[in-house]
């Protein structure tokens, strides 16, 4: 594994500003030189190109900067969003009183166990307060044991 000279075509300028990792640079221990290259591998030699520094401080300085821009990413994020779910609580507020209005359907209480339904005679046929249904389902059961 030896520097066959490709990567001078991928050397990169120092950025003004920002540091090497930070703006995407990644260096390679072989050629020793830092190049723009997306690969995790050097077009040169094959060798593993580094994507973080190894110095304490500057890992520091990277990992802040990546923070600071997550930080700024979501603000820019959240200010779109909040629109959006304005936009749409509007929207929402709206079909609901118009789908109130024409979707009115009364609820009756059932004789039996005193609760609301809409369908009230499908309720009643399956109530289990419902005395007719409780000696069904004792014929049925004695039926089924007469049978057994």
């Amino acid at each position: 594994m030896t520097c066959k000279g490709i990567c001078v075509r991928y050397k990169a300028q120092k950025p003004v500003g920002t540091g090497r990792y930070a703006s995407g640079q990644r260096r390679c221990q072989i050629c020793e030189i830092f190049i723009k290259w997306e690969g995790l591998w050097c077009p040169c030699c094959g060798y593993r190109l580094r994507t973080k520094p190894r110095n304490l401080k500057y890992k520091a300085k990277l990992r802040a900067r990546v923070e600071a821009d997550a930080v700024e990413a979501k603000s820019v994020e959240v200010q779109p969003e909040t629109e959006e779910i304005a936009v749409k609580a509007k929207t929402t507020k709206s079909k609901t009183k118009k789908s109130k209005a024409t979707k009115t359907k009364e609820k009756t209480l059932c004789e039996y166990c005193q609760k609301s339904f809409v369908y009230l005679d499908k309720h009643q046929k399956n109530c289990k307060k419902n005395p007719n249904n409780i000696a069904d389902a004792s014929q049925e059961s004695e039926s089924i044991a007469i049978k057994a």
